[in-house]
């Protein structure tokens, strides 16, 4: 019998589908984003963890050989040092699981997101 796929109730959920190395990374990219937007409230959306703040400001998850960050913004990549070193898309970054993960990286990228969120227009909570 095909094992049916639930949708997570919880990032605790999803947190905790992966291995105890990745977990750890993930708690601690979870950590970072709590330090540095204390404000942000934290949500599923898009079946992975995200943190909200006047609008969507990052989303995270892990994959088979990376960590996907999306902090959503196309400005990002001139405003924060280190970016270009990882491979990703226009609004993402992924960091590959075979090489540490840069937190202060990630935290500036936070930083810059709550600076551009702050600026616009509040907006409401996406649900899954």
């Amino acid at each position: 019998m095909e094992e049916k796929y639930t949708l997570p109730a919880a990032i605790d959920e999803i947190i905790a589908r992966f291995p105890d190395g990745i977990q750890e990374k993930l708690l601690q990219i979870r950590q970072v984003i709590r330090e540095t937007a204390p404000e942000a409230v934290e949500q599923i959306s898009y079946n992975m963890p995200a943190f909200f703040l006047n609008g969507g400001l990052v989303w995270y998850c892990a994959y088979k050989k990376h960590i996907g960050f999306y902090p959503r913004s196309a400005g990002m990549d001139q405003a924060v040092r280190g970016l270009n070193a990882y491979k990703g898309t226009k609004g993402s970054v992924h960091f590959p699981l075979d090489q540490p993960i840069p937190y202060d990286l990630i935290r500036e990228m936070v930083k810059y997101r709550v600076a551009e969120n702050q600026k616009g227009t509040p907006q409401p909570a996406i649900k899954n």
